[in-house]
């Protein structure tokens, strides 16, 4: 791991937080070009109701309006979490040269980890990939917002059940 990737990443990271500030799944992208940050997005699916609103999309839809082109060829993507099957495909068609990314993600991971979209062969184009940069900053993240979600949902259970314990006993 480089320093560079160490400082984009951690780029990424920021943006994973502003999502988290939203109730959002913390996931941060930015894009880089020529050594500068072209695009940063995170997650809002929540936000915006919509399957598509992954932080990667976002982010190549905003590069993809700095650089006037679809074509992202000579940029790396940052990523807090391994790309799915649908950015994959969005990363492949966009020409990304390299995707960089931290924790990995065993139930949709499609850069390595479930199957490797980004470097398969028989695509057109291939990505280079580098994963686990800072991988426990990354993955932290991910358990505390999730830990976070579990136990809210163990009160609220509680909660209801001791109202409902409540209203059977006084009547």
């Amino acid at each position: 791991m480089d320093d560079q990737d160490s400082y984009f990443m951690k780029e990424a990271i920021k943006e994973a937080t502003k999502a988290q500030g939203l109730n959002e799944v913390p996931i941060g992208a930015v894009i880089v070009y020529e050594g500068k940050i072209i695009s940063r997005a995170y997650n809002l699916r929540e936000r915006e109701q919509n399957s598509l609103a992954h932080a990667e999309l976002l982010a190549i839809d905003k590069a993809c309006r700095v650089q006037g082109s679809w074509r992202l060829e000579d940029t790396t993507l940052y990523v807090t979490l391994e790309p799915c099957p649908m950015c994959s495909g969005a990363i492949i068609l966009s020409r990304v040269k390299r995707v960089v990314y931290g924790a990995s993600d065993p139930k949709g991971g499609c850069a390595g980890t479930l199957m490797n979209l980004l470097e398969d062969p028989r695509f057109n184009h291939q990505c280079e990939v580098v994963k686990g940069v800072l991988e426990s900053e990354c993955s932290e993240l991910l358990s505390d917002f999730f830990r976070k979600i579990r136990e809210r949902k163990r009160q609220e259970k509680k909660l209801r059940q001791a109202e409902g314990f409540t209203e059977i006993n006084s009547e």
